[in-house]
């Protein structure tokens, strides 16, 4: 069985270049998959904005959203219209105290992983935390209870069991971006790796 498949020519306009559609939803994770309960997960906001721990119901008190986005991996494959349901980022930012000269973030995750992100980036409304993945609750290897969602670059930006933004007025590199993937990551320009 193949995995992966080209674009018929309908699609061709969704998948940016070097991308196959995957069959399925591939996962792809480095280390161990952190199993967190929602009893026990907190969200902590920290450096440039008034520091915050969020518990689970936080989030859930939050306005949720359906939201269908195409998937794009860093390792050539890309799946069109998942289904999900989360919150927007730009309402959770809403509830922040964010010192005006910080321009960007590092996400923080259970289980040790960063990726760094502008707030430009970062405050799109099409962006999300999602907390269900085709109307089911978002599985572990997913990424849940919660991982962010940030469409318009490749998928290690969406950083899975997300649980922090640390606030920076300075660029700092995240995990993979310190081991030789693109600081920005943009599909359509293929910002892979770095120069």
């Amino acid at each position: 069985m193949k995995f992966f498949q080209k674009p018929s020519p309908e699609e061709s306009a969704k998948v940016p270049p070097g991308q196959h559609l995957a069959k399925g939803f591939p996962v792809l994770t480095y280390g161990a998959t952190p199993q967190v309960s929602i009893e026990e997960w907190e969200f902590r906001v920290w450096g440039l904005v008034k520091p915050t721990v969020f518990k689970w119901s936080d989030f859930l008190a939050l306005p949720q959203y359906e939201f269908t986005a195409d998937f794009h991996c860093v390792t050539h494959w890309t799946k069109l219209d998942v289904k999900w349901t989360g919150i927007k980022v730009t309402d959770f930012m809403s509830l922040l105290e964010i010192d005006p000269k910080a321009a960007h973030i590092m996400e923080h995750c259970y289980g040790g992983y960063t990726t760094n992100i502008s707030i430009q980036d970062f405050v799109r409304e099409e962006n999300f935390f999602a907390i269900k993945l085709f109307d089911e609750p978002l599985p572990a290897e997913h990424g849940g209870p919660m991982r962010l969602v940030v469409p318009h670059l490749y998928a290690w930006k969406s950083a899975k069991w997300i649980n922090g933004l640390e606030f920076l007025e300075q660029e700092e590199l995240g995990f993979w971006e310190q081991n030789g993937y693109h600081r920005r990551g943009e599909p359509w320009e293929q910002e892979r790796y770095s120069n």
